[in-house]
C-alpha cells in the first residue's frame, strides 16, 4: 500500500514518457534514489510544473511511496530552493550537469543516506552562490569530496617524503608504483591542497591554471573508474572543459 510522505528531492534525470508525462530520477532525503512518474508534466497547461524537473533542481515534494514498487508517484512538487544563477549562468549550469552525471554514476541503490543528501544539496546551493574562480575549481572540489561517501577516498598523507599519489590505493607513497595509475609533483601536491578544502570559498587559496585543472579532473575521474565498476565515460566532460577554459 502506498503512503504519502513529504520529502526533499534533487532531480538527476528526466525522461519523456507518453505525450504528456515524464519519469524523473531523484535523489530524495527520505528514500534515497527513486524514480517517479509525473503525469501531465509535459502538457501545455502545466509548463510551470515541467520547469521544476530540470537536472539539479532541489524540490519539496509530497510523494506516494511503496517499498514494493520500482516506480513511485509524485502528488505535488514545488521549489525548495530557487536558484539565482545555475539555470542561467552557462559555466555554472555545465558544472551542475557534470555533478548530476557523476551522481548518476555513483549512486546506484535506493538506500536512505541523510548525510549524503545534505552534502549534495549544500554543494548545489554553494555552486549557485560561487564566484568565477570558485566555479572553475568546483568540479574538482565536488568530485574529491563525494568519494568519502562511497568508501574510496584519497588519504591526505602527503609529506616531503611521500609525494607520489597512488590512484589505485588512494594514498601518497614514497616510490613509483608498479602500475601506471599514479601522479607525481607538482600535480600530486595540488591534490593534497584540494583535499584540505572543506568549503568552496577556500578554492581562492589554490592557484590552478587551466591546464592543471583539466589534467587533474581527468585523473580524478580515472580514480573513480578504478574504484567503481562500469564507471564508463563522463559525457559532460568535454563540454565542461571548453566552458571553463
Amino acid at each position: 500500500m502506498s503512503m504519502v510522505h513529504t520529502t526533499k528531492g534533487i532531480v538527476l534525470r528526466t525522461v519523456s514518457y507518453s505525450e504528456t508525462s515524464v519519469i524523473v530520477l531523484l535523489y530524495t532525503e527520505l528514500f534515497g534514489l527513486q524514480s517517479y512518474m509525473v503525469n501531465g508534466a509535459r502538457s501545455s497547461k502545466k509548463t510551470a510544473k515541467n520547469n521544476l524537473f530540470q537536472p539539479a533542481a532541489i524540490l519539496e515534494m509530497e510523494v506516494y511511496h511503496n517499498d514494493l514498487k520500482n516506480l513511485q508517484r509524485i502528488k505535488d512538487a514545488r521549489w525548495h530552493y530557487l536558484y539565482q544563477d545555475i539555470f542561467f549562468n552557462i559555466p555554472k549550469n555545465m558544472v551542475a550537469l557534470f555533478m548530476t552525471e557523476l551522481l548518476q554514476k555513483v549512486i546506484r541503490q535506493p538506500e536512505h543516506n541523510p548525510a549524503l543528501f545534505n552534502f549534495i544539496e549544500d554543494a548545489y546551493i554553494q555552486l549557485d552562490k560561487a564566484d568565477i574562480k570558485v566555479t572553475a575549481g568546483y568540479p574538482l572540489f565536488f568530485a574529491l569530496q563525494l568519494t568519502s561517501f562511497f568508501g574510496f577516498s584519497i588519504r591526505d598523507d602527503y609529506t616531503s617524503s611521500k609525494k607520489i599519489l597512488d590512484l589505485r590505493e588512494g594514498e601518497f607513497v614514497k616510490d613509483i608504483p608498479l602500475h601506471p595509475y599514479y601522479l607525481e609533483e607538482p600535480v600530486s601536491g595540488i591534490v593534497s591542497q584540494l583535499l584540505k578544502v572543506m568549503q568552496p570559498y577556500e578554492l581562492h587559496n589554490i592557484a590552478l591554471s587551466l591546464t592543471v585543472r583539466r589534467e587533474l579532473l581527468g585523473f580524478i575521474l580515472q580514480f573513480y573508474a578504478l574504484h567503481i565498476q562500469d564507471f564508463g565515460v563522463m559525457k559532460s566532460l568535454p563540454v565542461l572543459q571548453d566552458i571553463l577554459s
